[in-house]
């Protein structure tokens, strides 16, 4: 493993999680093994890693980008890392007024669906 990809985890784990990880680990086959060493370098080992902005700021840009591509799959994994990540209910509101001016209401629209399903199932996991 390189040190880039070990950063990656590192980072990869600090923010989803390591239930999150090791599931996602569990699941991994020859097939997807060069994909995944691809993300854990390039997206976890270089820019989630990089100290340039916090990882609050981090994870708004990236909830946005996601929602104003509609990639909206990833979207209730990466609201469910706000709470490794620092970024609030709020922040994430904030951010999807900006997809819905810049990118389209359907689009941010449908990421607020998504992230107040998710945020009820995170309070609730919280309260059971």
């Amino acid at each position: 493993m390189t040190d880039r990809f070990n950063t990656g985890m590192r980072t990869r784990r600090t923010v989803l999680g390591d239930a999150h990880v090791e599931q996602a680990e569990a699941a991994r086959t020859d097939l997807d093994t060069p994909f995944q060493s691809l993300i854990t370098e390039a997206a976890w080992g270089t820019v989630w890693a990089s100290d340039a902005i916090s990882l609050r700021e981090r994870s708004m840009l990236t909830l946005a980008l996601l929602a104003a591509t509609g990639n909206f799959e990833e979207i209730p994994m990466h609201v469910r890392a706000t709470a490794n990540t620092g970024a609030t209910q709020r922040d994430v509101m904030e951010a999807f007024q900006h997809v819905a001016i810049y990118a389209g209401v359907p689009r941010a629209n449908h990421a607020i669906k998504l992230a107040k399903a998710t945020f009820a199932e995170m309070e609730a996991a919280d309260n059971a």
